[in-house]
């Protein structure tokens, strides 16, 4: 399957001594993932529990190993803005790639889809309204982006559920991702 051909809606360092130097720069899936081996994971939310304790921590220690395997990039996607991403990764301690023209972190780059265009398209979208007043968010996943491709995808639970109570984090995460990569580069 095609990965979907979406626009976001990123921020972009500029040259500027001012608490937030971006400017907005919208970046194309094609941009991220054409005639690139990219990683993705994607998580329910900036600030949530396994997202931040367990889900960014284990991709971002993982990166160069990564790399190493013959990945071009790791992106962590959620349906958040590019404020909340950026904010979160500060929170993090991701380190900030300050280059002018760079679009956020040194390592992990955090993509906000914020309009959930990317995630929808993936069929990754759920809600959890009744459980965590949530709203429209993405499915814990990951996947290999090899050109455009879904060369490889990790759904956790076996597959999308709406408005579900426990948050399956088993198959999504960097351990898995390594494995995978490892076996697949043999």
């Amino acid at each position: 399957d095609a990965a979907p051909s979406v626009t976001f809606k990123t921020r972009t360092r500029i040259e500027s001594d001012d608490e937030n130097p971006f400017d907005w720069n919208d970046v194309t899936s094609e941009d991220y993932f054409k005639g690139k081996k990219a990683v993705i994971f994607s998580l329910p939310g900036a600030f949530t529990p396994t997202c931040s304790s367990t889900h960014l921590p284990g991709y971002e220690a993982a990166y160069e190993e990564m790399k190493s395997l013959g990945v071009d990039e790791v992106y962590c996607i959620s349906v958040n803005d590019a404020f909340v991403m950026r904010r979160w990764g500060i929170h993090q301690g991701l380190a900030e790639d300050k280059t002018v023209g760079s679009n956020g972190f040194e390592k992990v780059k955090l993509v906000p889809d914020g309009s959930a265009l990317f995630t929808r398209g993936m069929g990754m979208s759920a809600t959890w309204e009744q459980e965590r007043g949530f709203g429209e968010r993405s499915w814990r996943y990951s996947a290999v982006i090899n050109d455009m491709k879904v060369e490889k995808l990790f759904i956790e639970g076996g597959g999308v559920s709406q408005d579900f109570g426990p948050d399956p984090f088993e198959v999504s995460d960097a351990g898995t991702m390594l494995n995978y990569l490892k076996s697949s580069s043999k």
